[in-house]
């Protein structure tokens, strides 16, 4: 029987995937965790077949991270990622790391039982793209690579100044892409602008990761 652990801040979530992971036949909960830190202090000691991973939690190391050390020293756990939170930088991120399978909460396309079944078995099940968001006026899969850069700094309360010395372009091509986001999306404000992308998940500042719970 594949041996299951389960990490994510959120009581419901664990519950609901242990409800599933209980009735299967083919699976067993070992444990519920809540953070990054207490997955890689639970990996250091067993050692479960595959564990089911949120990546923004409150208090304590995102998922992705957590991953990457895992598979440092249990590479043959197998990781699926779960989230609910469309950044667009998540999914190449988790590639890189060699996360197996990702899934997204919402969407469902395939049923988690299923992607855990095809991971066990060698498969690495991803979503072609990230869901669709509409933010403003605009569709997300109209904002390019540099654009969606620079809205993820936004959302952090960089200045112009700081945007332009973290991605090496100058304060005026910043202020340029911030005004045609602005008139793309239809907000008045880079404000507006930010909290919508936020609260959609489109975008996640690097400093917010860690600290800011799934909705």
């Amino acid at each position: 029987m594949t041996k299951v652990a389960i990490v994510d801040d959120q009581n419901i979530t664990r519950q609901f995937f242990s409800y599933f992971i209980k009735e299967s036949e083919e699976f067993e909960l070992v444990a519920a965790l809540r953070d990054g830190e207490e997955a890689i202090n639970y990996c250091k000691t067993y050692d479960p077949d595959l564990i089911l991973m949120d990546i923004v939690m409150v208090g304590g190391m995102n998922g992705l991270d957590a991953a990457k050390e895992i598979k440092a020293i249990k590479p043959n756990i197998k990781i699926i990622i779960i989230t609910s939170m469309p950044e667009v930088s998540y999914i190449e991120k988790a590639k890189a790391i060699g996360v197996d399978s990702f899934w997204y909460k919402e969407l469902e396309e395939v049923p988690i039982m299923s992607v855990m079944e095809r991971t066990m078995k060698g498969e690495h099940i991803y979503p072609d793209t990230t869901p669709e968001l509409l933010i403003g006026n605009a569709k997300s899969s109209e904002f390019s690579e540099m654009e969606l850069d620079i809205l993820r700094e936004v959302t952090t309360g960089a200045t112009n100044k700081e945007i332009s010395e973290k991605l090496y372009i100058s304060p005026a091509t910043v202020n340029y892409y911030i005004n045609d986001l602005l008139v793309k999306t239809g907000y008045k404000n880079r404000v507006q602008l930010a909290v919508k992308a936020r609260l959609e998940g489109l975008v996640i500042g690097n400093d917010e990761k860690e600290k800011t719970k799934e909705e």
